[in-house]
């Protein structure tokens, strides 16, 4: 579990794309040790500088990607020690890149797209 401004659970596994992340997903998201629920990233290590991952978000389900999510997934890879300080995180709504550096902060940069607008 990762708290970065919002309750992450990062799970490692060995592959994304055919994990079933719609049947853990949301099992993951009510458990008993999440009372307010909890967004869940499925990672897949790649290398030490690059993993691909897909998101299950609290209350939504899966999206193409999470910023605050790639984050969690890097500080828990350097963590666990099975990722160095900068990786490229893949995901279905494109690539990230995080430069996590313990005690110091967390660096993201990738593209930035609208995918809605609406009014209320």
């Amino acid at each position: 579990a990762v708290q970065l401004s919002n309750p992450h659970c990062v799970v490692f596994i060995r592959d994304v794309d055919r994990f079933p992340v719609e049947k853990y997903g949301p099992l993951i998201e009510r458990h008993r040790l999440f009372p307010n629920r909890t967004n869940v990233e499925f990672v897949q290590i790649l290398s030490r500088n690059r993993i691909k991952m897909r998101v299950w978000e609290r209350g939504v389900g899966e999206t193409l990607a999470c910023g605050t999510g790639a984050c969690a997934a890097v500080v828990a890879g350097v963590a666990r020690r099975k990722l160095a300080n900068s990786a490229q995180v893949i995901l279905k709504g494109g690539n990230l890149d995080i430069t996590y550096t313990p005690g110091k902060g967390i660096y993201l940069s990738g593209p930035a797209q609208t995918t809605f607008t609406g009014e209320y």
